[in-house]
Formats: C-alpha cells, structure tokens, sequence
C-alpha cells in the first residue's frame, strides 16, 4: 500500500494538460512508490477509460460545501475550489495529500520530496507568491496625496466576500498564498482550518478564488502552523517567467543561483496574440538563456 498520493482534477478542456501533468510525474523513477489520484470534475468516459491506466483511482468531485446554482452556471471545474479542502473524504487510505494543479507539471523531484517533508506534524506546506525579480506584490490606486485604494488580491477577495475589514486589513499585504501546489497529513487540523474558512468565504464571495482566500486566512489569521516552501517549487509563469539552461536542458530560476525549477506552473495562462498557451501547445514564446542568448520555447511539459 502507498502512503502518499498526488492528487489533481480537470475537466475535459484540461485532459491534455492533466495527461502531461501525469506523464511528467511518472518519468521519475521515485513515482513508483506515490499513488496518483484525479478528481474528475467533466472528464468524458473516454478520458478516464485512458487516464485509468495510468492513475490509481478516479472520483468524481462534488460540492462539499452548497453554492447557489446561480453561481455555479454549468462549470464543473469550479468544483476543484472546494473539493481540494477534503481529499481525505475523497482518497481516504493515505496518509500525506500533495495536490497540484493539472497545468502545472514536475520537473524536478525534489521540490515533490520537499513538500512531503514540510506537511511533517500537521503543518501545511505551500509556497507564498513573492521572490527575488518579484517588481509588484500588491496594487494600489492612488487617489489624492497619501490616499489610496488598496487592490491586493488577498484584500479584494477578503472584502467581496465579506468576512470583515478587520480580517480583510490582516491579509492585505501579506504575501499571497498560491493554493495550486499544496500538501497536508491526513490528519492535520489544516483541514478543519480550511474548511471553515471556506463555508465563510463561498457565503458571499465568488466560487472561484474562494479556496485559496481561505488558505490565505488559515495561515496569516488563524496562524495555520506552515512550512514555506522556495519559489521554484511552485513557479507561476505567469509572474514571472524563467530562464533555460542549455547544457543541463532544463527551466531554471532567471535570478542567481538560478535553481532549477521544481514545478512549473501555467497558472493564469501564458498569452500570445490571444491566444493561451495552456489550451495550445503551438503556443510559443521567447525567453532568455543562461548564456544570454534568446530562445523561443513553450513552457508546457515535453517528454
């Protein structure tokens, strides 16, 4: 029996992107020894016929918390921003939960290695969005003077769904938590947390986005003991993109010692003349090389 799974979910816009996901995972030879688990949130049949043999067991996702149907409009994947909150409910026989988003994908086991090791005694392991090359880390409009809007995420969120200025001020300029890559024990009080916080957030504020507010108030609110894990194991392209190294072939950190990239992370897309890398492989852009040279590349996995 394994003890410790990787879990993800898509649907079927994402089948593509959860295959690579899977594949880039199972390269390594240390996979042997993890489950896999998918969350299916409109998968087709023939999608989980195909996935079944490559994966240890497929659920599909529900609304673990009711929301208004309103809200809900038909999309299927938003279950993926409750669902996550209860993989123990989902994959009960395990004992450390690593979830990653299904348009990220490995490319380096030992950012898989280090977020097992830092949900240890309950805590959560994550990685807070900020790092060196980080030139924004919270908007603001600037009214008159020394007035101004605050427009952070943590804050806009915090605010629509309306769980207090006093909770919302807290999570203003806190560095944002990316709930994407994540890892818990199964019998962590980092669930309870969560959960909680998220019943809150789902009252009065969008589905999507709701889970990682949530996260965001366990930790910097509720003072969710956590391990913060380095930016290269949860890369967001889209903040910043990283730099390639073409004698070891791989993605590595644009910044020196530039690391090499744990997880790389499409989250938000990556855009070119309208159209988003995530959906289209074809999808290629420029980025520069360790030897200053430039490339034109896609940031998806290839095998």
């Amino acid at each position: 029996m394994k003890k410790n799974v990787i879990v993800s979910l898509a649907d079927a816009n994402y089948f593509l992107l959860l295959q690579e996901l899977i594949r880039s995972i199972k390269r390594f030879k240390e996979s042997e020894n993890i489950a896999i688990c998918i969350l299916d949130a409109g998968l087709t049949k023939s999608q989980k016929d195909e996935l079944s043999e490559d994966v240890d067991e497929i659920k599909s996702a529900e609304w673990d918390i009711e929301v208004p149907g309103y809200k809900v409009k038909d999309k299927e994947w938003l279950k993926s921003q409750v669902s996550r909150a209860f993989l123990p409910k989902y994959f009960p026989n395990y004992q450390k939960y690593l979830w990653i988003d299904c348009d990220a994908w490995v490319n380096d086991w030992s950012s898989i290695e280090l977020y097992l090791k830092a949900c240890d005694d309950g805590k959560l392991g994550i990685t807070q969005t900020i790092g060196p090359g980080y030139k924004i880390t919270s908007k603001v409009n600037w009214l008159v003077g020394k007035l101004a809007i605050i427009k952070s995420q943590n804050f806009k969120h915090a605010v629509k769904s309306k769980i207090g200025y006093d909770k919302a001020r807290k999570l203003a300029f806190a560095p944002h938590i990316n709930i994407g890559v994540f890892s818990l024990e199964k019998n962590s009080k980092g669930w309870t947390v969560w959960q909680n916080n998220l019943s809150k957030t789902l009252k009065a504020g969008n589905i999507f986005g709701s889970e990682g507010l949530a996260i965001n108030m366990s930790v910097y609110i509720d003072n969710l003991k956590t391990e913060f894990l380095p930016l290269n194991c949860n890369w967001i392209t889209s903040n910043l993109l990283p730099k390639y190294d073409q004698q070891k072939k791989t993605f590595v950190e644009p910044f020196l010692p530039n690391y090499k990239i744990g997880i790389m992370h499409l989250a938000a897309g990556i855009w070119k003349d309208g159209k988003d890398m995530r959906l289209d492989k074809n999808v290629e852009i420029e980025i520069e090389t360790l030897d200053n040279k430039k490339i034109t590349t896609s940031l998806r996995f290839n095998s």
